[in-house]
């Protein structure tokens, strides 16, 4: 009886133990400084294209979060990753009549201490569709989104920016 235990005891455990998808390779996640605050996940699901940020010394709040167009993050503005994921020419907002982009994300929340660990869906998207001829980047923005105004939902400067690189499988 106890081999028998012993053998089952690993089963047992890891049939108790969570496992959250890895997604791709990490992708730098990098400040208006250039420097690298964290690292950015993504691979596609049934439903779109998942990212997992885990990131710190971030301003604590509230923040919009968006894919840009181009796969460049030139600090400090971030100007070289275009405007948002838009290829449906739709107004920006999940609340706007008109939109939504395709590349608008629900905002995240960094924490009192800098921290920003949150896993956001892109609907309907693709990694193929991502990794166009230019690329594209996720952004990280100042203030909250408000989901209505176009273009950028009034979230103000981009603090924060990925190069979205291939990502994993279906999950």
């Amino acid at each position: 009886m106890r081999k028998l235990s012993l053998l089952l005891l690993p089963i047992l455990i890891g049939g108790c133990t969570t496992i959250e998808p890895a997604g791709g390779a990490p992708m730098a996640l990098v400040n208006s400084a250039g420097q690298s605050v964290g690292t950015v996940r993504a691979w596609q699901t049934a439903g779109g294209v998942s990212f997992r940020i885990s990131a710190a010394g971030l301003p604590h709040g509230i923040h919009g979060l968006h894919v840009h167009a181009v796969g460049r993050c030139d600090p400090p503005e971030f100007t070289s990753a275009g405007g948002h994921w838009n290829p449906a020419d739709k107004k920006h907002g999940m609340n706007n009549p008109a939109g939504p982009h395709a590349g608008d994300l629900p905002n995240v929340e960094v924490a009192a201490n800098g921290v920003l660990n949150a896993t956001v869906t892109l609907p309907n998207a693709t990694m193929a569709a991502l990794l166009d001829a230019d690329g594209s980047a996720l952004v990280l923005h100042a203030g909250p989104d408000d989901y209505v105004t176009d273009p950028s939902g009034n979230s103000g400067a981009r603090i924060a920016c990925a190069v979205i690189q291939g990502g994993a499988e279906i999950r």
